[in-house]
């Protein structure tokens, strides 16, 4: 059974940073690209970051470029987002996706595995 859980959520101000964790475990994603999307209510849910099987190539959504980095580490099965700078507008739940590929996509249909999220708020 594979299950991808997010951890690291929770009530911020604007201006704050927050780091966003993804452990997985019953298969190793090493070989396979990861990457984050998350969801406001009322909306669709919209890609963020997605990073590649070695760690090297990243693919981030215009809104969150030059605020949020994407990073895994491998050898725990595990990748992380780190959030900096962070609006209101950034209030959604963040999930964490596996296998789209070696190369990171932004189509949700591209992902395979899914975590059950993680609420991020932040007030004005």
């Amino acid at each position: 059974q594979v299950q991808l859980v997010e951890s690291g959520g929770g009530l911020v101000q604007a201006g704050d940073s927050l780091r966003l964790s993804c452990a997985a475990s019953g298969r190793s994603f090493t070989g396979y690209a990861v990457g984050w999307f998350r969801q406001a209510p009322g909306k669709e849910r919209e890609f963020v970051a997605g990073i590649g099987w070695d760690g090297v190539a990243t693919y981030n959504a215009d809104s969150v470029k030059g605020r949020f980095t994407i990073a895994r580490d491998n050898a725990k099965n595990t990748w992380f987002l780190q959030m900096k700078s962070l609006e209101p507008e950034d209030t959604a739940v963040y999930f964490c996706a596996a296998d789209s590929g070696r190369i990171p996509r932004r189509g949700q249909y591209d992902y395979r595995y899914w975590g059950q999220g993680t609420q991020v708020t932040v007030s004005s």
